[in-house]
């Protein structure tokens, strides 16, 4: 895993912290783990997979499905990063 630079530089997660390894777990079929160590795990990889069929296919409302999915994300990596901190 690459290290955090933020947290070595800093001392405290950044709001990516977390994100590798919920990946790797994602895919080593650790789901609810996965969950739980990055709680925006699916809803991201939700948003790369319809930006990857955007760019291929041009949606007609594709661009208003990416914007709320990324006001989504945004609100839950920021939400689970206070509720893990605070």
């Amino acid at each position: 895993m690459l290290p955090c630079l933020w947290k070595q530089n800093f001392g405290f997660e950044c709001f990516g912290c977390g994100f590798q390894r919920s990946l790797a777990l994602v895919f080593q079929g650790e789901f609810l783990a996965a969950f739980q160590m990055y709680p925006a795990i699916y809803t991201l990889i939700l948003m790369f997979a319809i930006l990857a069929l955007h760019l291929k296919l041009n949606f007609k409302f594709g661009h208003k499905i990416l914007l709320g999915l990324f006001i989504l994300n945004i609100l839950i990596i920021v939400i689970s990063y206070f509720i893990k901190h605070f």
